[in-house]
């Protein structure tokens, strides 16, 4: 079996370079498996695995970030959760089916290091310009890909360490790749894979939701706990019960490829009329079907939007996100009800509403829920992170712009997010990152309700209503010049300041509504959990706290109702002990609690787990992490 490197890696995999720069072949037995046949493939493109960083690489970012948009779309907001857990620790990148770069997230100073310099939006870095490298390489093997420290092909890569995941379509085809890199060794690369794979599961669940925008989206599993993951099925389904489209799980656990279960009726695959079945779907909540391959627990992930009165069209809006009601968001908090409700009056009379909070807080859900909840609700509602999108693409974005605006523009020009939103809802996210140039055009556009894109003489009427978002302070932004006066007043109608998850009292009942949302509203926590949750300054907010539960319900064995400190990994477990503010050891108090009771049931371990509230099989696992 091929040897992973023992001594020192960098020195080890230098070595192997020189040698093959020197013979002009690789020496077998010195790498894994898929590295060597990785770095095979990247000398036989000719490359020199001792080149310097290259120009000479890159696409017109523009035409990229077009044909890309669903899937930037589909994938921002994993990347945002994303660099909540990577920190300042390493980047997070996405590239397209050819490798190419789309979108980069992390500290900027780790684009400046030597040999990352050409790594950014619009560089390709697939195997046979770059070598053996993770997003290059998950292109090739189309698999979860990891490259650890002196693994890559080129020389100058040997000090950073890279994860990647494939992204697949519908269809099952590869359009991206979604990648974590950070210097020096991965110290516990199935952490990171684990992660990737979640935010993976989600990106792909939103491409069948933008891909099918008026059809059924549901997952399913033949255990109920792992709706919600990365290892659930996907199906698209009309309305008729016909299977439009399948992700390989499903083809997996349904033990049928992809061409044969497309395009059949839902009545062929589980046994049961496929009105009936729709009819159960369209009610929401977990659904269970007694099929000829076993039992499959059903959910919901995406309903079509009833069509407009009088039209029988669908009206048009972002799909793969199904709003939540305005009314649960608050939770217990009274106050945060209260500012809910008056928020929904100022849209209703056309005042703009400006959302102010932290990452995470759940700006775009409140701002859906908004815009649900009022009477454009059947018309688009079109999101901007203005904090997503390179400075120079920002403008024709929201404008828009006529076919032969600019070098490299689209055939037909574009129809910008302002024009889409017509009639609808436009949601400017992080609007505290707009530049300055830009917020003048939008403070004149919003003031006199009229756009011209970009190349066109003609000025269009617009009517949105307005939503801005922001984690910045405006106000101090003002007073530094880097915010215009008059737009900030100009976008303040209405101001609600969103709560961060450690200002709430409510995190029993998130906790809950969070369980309910992923399937899982039988499941309860044990006491230390729920405690190591409550003290916890959440600096991620309530999106962390959906990943974290959601990995928790992920590794509970099957009958498993009680999760607790054992089903989180030692990664979740270490951030979540590291910021934890109360004293002394949770994992000691755990233990301590199961001393007790077993002492108390005179060594029973039925009972004592009863009494804990968790299962044999859990206590059993306890109790061998105790050395029992």
């Amino acid at each position: 079996m091929a040897q992973s490197f023992q001594t020192d890696p960098l020195k080890d995999s230098r070595q192997a370079r020189l040698r093959l720069v020197a013979d002009g072949q690789l020496p077998p037995g010195v790498l894994r498996e898929e590295i060597d046949a990785s770095w095979r493939r990247s000398l036989g493109h000719g490359l020199d695995c001792l080149e310097g960083e290259r120009s000479d690489f890159f696409h017109d970012l523009r035409l990229l970030l077009d044909d890309n948009r669903m899937l930037i779309d589909a994938a921002t907001p994993e990347m945002e959760y994303l660099v909540t857990q990577q920190g300042r620790a390493g980047l997070v990148i996405l590239g397209d089916a050819q490798a190419n770069v789309l979108a980069i997230e992390g500290p900027d100073d780790y684009l400046k290091q030597p040999g990352l310099r050409d790594l950014r939006p619009g560089s390709c870095w697939s195997e046979t310009l770059c070598g053996t490298n993770a997003i290059g390489t998950a292109v090739v093997e189309g698999r979860p890909t990891l490259i650890n420290c002196g693994e890559h092909y080129l020389d100058r890569l040997s000090p950073f360490s890279c994860t990647s995941v494939p992204l697949r379509d519908p269809q099952g085809r590869i359009v991206g790749v979604l990648d974590v890199t950070r210097e020096g060794i991965m110290a516990q690369p199935q952490d990171s894979l684990t992660m990737l794979m979640l935010a993976a599961g989600n990106i792909e669940s939103r491409l069948f939701g933008l891909c099918y925008p008026d059809h059924l989206v549901l997952a399913f599993h033949s255990r109920p706990q792992y709706l919600g993951s990365a290892w659930h099925g996907l199906l698209a389904l009309s309305l008729d019960g016909e299977v439009l489209a399948a992700n390989e799980r499903a083809c997996e656990l349904l033990q049928l490829s992809r061409e044969t279960l497309t395009g059949r009726r839902a009545s062929e695959l589980i046994g049961e009329r496929s009105p009936q079945f729709i009819a159960r779907l369209l009610q929401g909540g977990i659904s269970s079907v007694q099929t000829a391959k076993g039992e499959f627990f059903f959910r919901t992930l995406q309903v079509p939007r009833p069509a407009s009165p009088g039209t029988g069209v669908p009206p048009r809006t972002r799909p793969g996100a199904v709003a939540r009601p305005l009314e649960d968001l608050a939770g217990q908090d009274t106050r945060y009800a209260r500012a809910l409700r008056m928020a929904r009056q100022g849209l209703a009379s056309d005042l703009p509403v400006l959302l102010l909070g932290e990452t995470g807080t759940g700006k775009e859900v409140v701002a859906r829920a908004l815009h649900q909840s009022g009477r454009r609700a059947d018309k688009p509602f079109v999101a901007v992170n203005c904090a997503a999108i390179p400075e120079g693409l920002i403008e024709s974005e929201l404008f828009g712009y006529r076919e032969g605006a600019f070098t490299g523009s689209r055939r037909g020009g574009m129809v910008g997010r302002l024009m889409q939103a017509q009639g609808g809802t436009l949601f400017l996210d992080e609007i505290g990152d707009m530049p300055l140039a830009l917020q003048a055009r939008l403070l004149r556009v919003l003031q006199e309700r009229k756009v011209a894109p970009l190349g066109a003489a003609e000025e269009q009427d617009i009517d949105v209503a307005l939503i801005c978002a922001t984690h910045h302070d405006l106000k101090r932004l003002v007073l530094e010049k880097h915010f215009r006066e008059d737009l900030y007043y100009r976008i303040n109608g209405v101001s609600l300041r969103l709560p961060s998850l450690r200002e709430r009292s409510d995190l029993e009942q998130m906790v809950a509504s969070v369980l309910h949302r992923h399937g899982a509203a039988h499941v309860t926590l044990d006491r230390p959990l729920a405690e190591l949750l409550g003290s916890y300054d959440w600096p991620g907010n309530i999106r962390q706290l959906e990943m974290v539960l959601r990995a928790a319900l992920a590794m509970r064995e099957e009958g498993e109702t009680v999760i607790g400190l054992d089903h989180l990994t030692d990664s979740l477990l270490d951030e979540l002990t590291g910021s934890c503010r109360q004293s002394g050891s949770i994992r000691e108090n755990e233990m301590e609690l199961i001393r007790t009771s077993l002492e108390r049931h005179q060594g029973n371990v039925s009972a004592a787990a009863d009494a804990l509230g968790i299962s044999r099989a859990t206590l059993y696992r306890k109790l061998k992490q105790m050395g029992k």
